[in-house]
């Protein structure tokens, strides 16, 4: 995937296109989670940035960027399909990665304890 097409994906966008892509993520992310719990290796990286990206005190740029990877992850047939057995996610592993190191800065430990309770809760129910 090259970095141009990584960088087209996480643009920003505007309150409209983000508010778009907030319903998306809002609406499809824990299936998406449940589903594929077992097989995304950046599970709760990605549970952590739902949380950043949901955060009112988030700033816009930053959850713009990371709502439009959260709704990336989320697309079924994206620039590799998910369903294609050991190769469906690593596009979605690129952008993430990106976009989550990019941020970085403004994810808190409460995002990261948010992320980790989701988690073993998911884990209890699974059980």
């Amino acid at each position: 995937m090259k970095k141009a097409e990584i960088d087209e994906i996480l643009l920003p966008g505007d309150e409209a296109k983000n508010k778009a892509r907030e319903d998306e993520v809002r609406s499809g992310f824990w299936q998406k989670i449940k589903e594929n719990a077992h097989r995304v290796p950046f599970i709760e990286d990605a549970i952590t940035a739902y949380y950043c990206a949901l955060d009112p005190e988030t700033p816009a740029r930053v959850r713009g960027i990371l709502l439009a990877a959260l709704a990336y992850f989320l697309l079924p047939t994206d620039t590799i399909p998910d369903f294609l057995a050991g190769f469906g996610l690593t596009d979605d592993i690129t952008v993430f990665t990106l976009a989550f190191t990019t941020v970085s800065a403004n994810i808190k430990d409460s995002h990261r304890a948010a992320a980790k309770q989701a988690l073993q809760n998911e884990m209890s129910e699974a059980e």
